[in-house]
């Protein structure tokens, strides 16, 4: 049930210049929206009006697009809180 995980650069460049502590946390969270995207201890939502996912941690946001068809996962954005919806 594992799903391919692909980051965009943007979301890629953004995490490499994160501390190392939110890194590891948001890695950590990612790696596990692989394995299950249904994880009910994930803090997971879809965005109203829209194809994207938010996954909450901490004071940052993953927005992601999922297709479960093929199941594949594209981290979109990774923001703190007040900017990620912008």
């Amino acid at each position: 049930m594992s799903y391919t995980v692909k980051i965009k650069r943007q979301a890629r460049r953004k995490l490499k210049s994160l501390g190392k502590r939110d890194r590891l946390r948001i890695t950590d969270a990612i790696s596990s929206l692989g394995i299950d995207p249904d994880d009910a201890t994930l803090d997971i939502k879809q965005l109203t009006g829209s194809n994207l996912w938010r996954l909450r941690v901490g004071g940052w946001r993953i927005l992601y697009d999922r297709q479960d068809y093929m199941k594949i996962i594209k981290i979109e954005k990774i923001k703190p809180r007040g900017d990620a919806y912008k």
